[in-house]
């Protein structure tokens, strides 16, 4: 195998096995062969030989063409065997139902799952206990509980603990919720999120007021200014990276099983809307495996797609799982989440700007074809081991529509580590930097972009000199050895206008059948107004959710060392899990 250096210093700290010292047993080759025959021993219920598709699987993920998420390579074939990354878990307004959740969200982070949160059940801060006389503290005060749970768990010390608290807007402590990041060392386990509805939108669009709904009556307790509400959001988003937003009515006008109930949260990275007690396996394609001489191999990535839905497929079947609940409704739907990563080196390699009308056009392009060859790779598993069990009264259950075998086929996921092990670019997040240090847990790693080093050798312009000015910089601004088109094609996340990421956005949203994880990168001199703009445009361009991001705006974001000799751009994502 052909593992970068920090590919390597990844998988020794965080993935191959260890003995009971902390010595590693495993290699990356025996990792891979640990996780293929794990999950091609699903085959054998369908009465196909195992080891025949555990040679298909171990050839994809060691040519590095795709890799499932973390805890699925951590867990294969050990005791433990939880495999999914995702789960959304209910909160319902009783002491019993609070605790009880927090207990399995304890088990799944263990295991290195994210869980997603929904505290919109939850009675209002000072609303009556009857049962005690006493008055309820709210659903802030309950997340702050959870915080510490998972600050104690720390998943065993191979992922960071990460948790997704969301709330409606028409709850009657949506304020305290938004607010809630803003206070120094406040839930930093939790991303947070604002549910927000179609009825919220419009109230802003005419600059209305609308009603506050305690959970507990169903009544509406006051009135407030929509604009009021959405300030205060922008307003803690510039701030913090915090609240981001998701468009819950939009999400379920795409839940494929209404009949099964409402989805009302998503995993820790919002790109995985799920039912309670719901959980998914993701993966993702390396677009930077299928280019060769300037064009797109699409008939290697048909086939590399069908193979990979087949081995998410077999691992809601090999999956341990820690919770009965989660079992039934995961079996139920069998919800998988195939996305991309290498999206900006994809890019780079065909010469196209990330920021174009080329690059949005080829994004729809290259998802929608993703798409339609993972839905007929599903179609062809249910032919032979037959449709989700929850098909009948889905979406998908009428004329003209396919017979799937898995209720969501696609997600756009970030791959924080994968993408270290793969050696490319993130998601489809364009390039950070061009040079700089990512802080994993407690490794660091320094990055130099390899595209822009060979471009430059073989254009004739390379010189140590210019290398130390783009470790420098980070980025290509000002140096005047680098040709104008390669400044452009080696645009990094902060010279692309907000807008621009959005579209990017947008346009894999189209052909994805959950949600797509993207930070809409902002300069540290963005103002509030520039927030306001990115929600409302995502909202109008059919994204699901947004998350903003503004340089610099919370602790561990720093532009540049002190010391420019050091001279590398530091970056900790806000949003890194896979």
């Amino acid at each position: 195998m052909e593992l970068s250096e920090n590919a390597l210093r990844v998988l020794r700290a965080r993935y191959l096995l260890k003995d009971s010292s902390g010595n590693i047993i495993e290699t990356p080759e025996g990792m891979f062969q640990r996780v293929s025959k794990a999950i091609a021993e699903s085959e054998r219920l369908y009465g196909e030989d195992p080891s025949v598709w555990q040679e298909r699987f171990y050839e994809l993920l060691t040519q590095l063409k795709f890799l499932p998420n973390s805890p699925l390579l951590m867990n294969a074939g050990k005791e433990m065997g939880q495999l999914a990354a995702c789960f959304v878990l209910p909160v319902e307004d009783s002491m019993v139902s609070i605790f009880e959740t927090l207990k399995n969200a304890a088990m799944i982070l263990q295991s290195g799952g994210g869980t997603g949160f929904n505290f919109s059940r939850l009675r209002p801060k000072s609303d009556v206990v009857r049962s005690t006389g006493g008055i309820a503290s709210g659903p802030v005060s309950f997340m702050k509980i959870y915080n510490t749970a998972t600050d104690v768990i720390k998943q065993g010390g191979a992922r960071r603990g990460a948790n997704m608290g969301i709330l409606r807007v028409d709850h009657p402590d949506i304020l305290d919720f938004v607010r809630a990041k803003t206070e120094k060392a406040e839930l930093e386990n939790f991303n947070i999120s604002v549910s927000i509805t179609d009825a919220f939108m419009e109230a802003l669009k005419k600059d209305e007021e609308y009603e506050l709904i305690n959970p507990r009556t169903g009544n509406p307790v006051r009135k407030i200014k929509a604009k009021e509400v959405f300030d205060e959001i922008v307003k803690c988003a510039w701030q913090t990276g915090d609240p981001g937003v998701i468009f819950i009515d939009r999400i379920n006008r795409a839940n494929p099983t209404p009949h099964i109930g409402q989805i009302e949260s998503t995993n820790p990275c919002g790109e995985q809307p799920l039912l309670p007690y719901e959980a998914c396996v993701l993966g993702s394609m390396n677009l930077s495996k299928y280019i060769k001489d300037g064009k797109i191999l699409y008939d290697d990535l048909a086939k590399d797609v069908a193979v990979a839905v087949r081995f998410l497929d077999d691992a809601i079947d090999a999956n341990k799982y820690l919770i009965p609940d989660i079992e039934a409704m995961h079996k139920g739907n069998r919800k998988i989440g195939l996305g991309v990563m290498g999206w900006a080196d994809m890019l780079v390699l065909l010469g196209i700007p990330y920021n174009s009308k080329r690059a949005f056009k080829l994004a729809r392009e290259v998802m929608r074809f993703i798409r339609d060859t993972g839905w007929r790779a599903s179609e062809e598993l249910a032919r032979k081991r037959g449709p989700f069990p929850n098909f009948k009264g889905s979406i998908y259950d009428r004329p003209g529509m396919p017979v799937l075998r898995n209720a969501t086929v696609t997600t756009i996921a970030p791959t924080g580590t994968l993408s270290i092990i793969a050696d490319c670019s993130s998601g489809i997040e364009p390039y950070f930097g061009l040079a700089y240090r990512r802080l994993i847990l407690d490794t660091e790693l320094f990055e130099v972009n390899k595209y822009f080093v060979k471009m430059a050798k073989e254009q004739g312009f390379y010189s140590e000199e210019l290398m130390e000015k783009v470790i420098k910089k980070g980025n290509l601004r000002g140096i005047k050895e680098v040709p104008p088109g390669i400044k452009r094609l080696f645009r990094t996340a902060h010279e692309i206008p907000p807008e621009d990421h959005i579209e990017m956005q947008a346009a894999f949203q189209e052909y994805t059948d959950n949600a797509v994880s993207k930070t809409i990168n902002l300069p540290r001199k963005a103002r509030p107004e520039d927030v306001a703009k990115a929600f409302l445009l995502a909202y109008e361009k059919g994204c699901k959710g947004v998350t903003v991001f503004r340089y610099g705006s919370k602790r561990g974001t720093l532009e540049k060392f002190q010391k420019p000799s050091q001279g590398i751009v530091e970056i900790i994502q806000r949003r890194e899990l896979d």
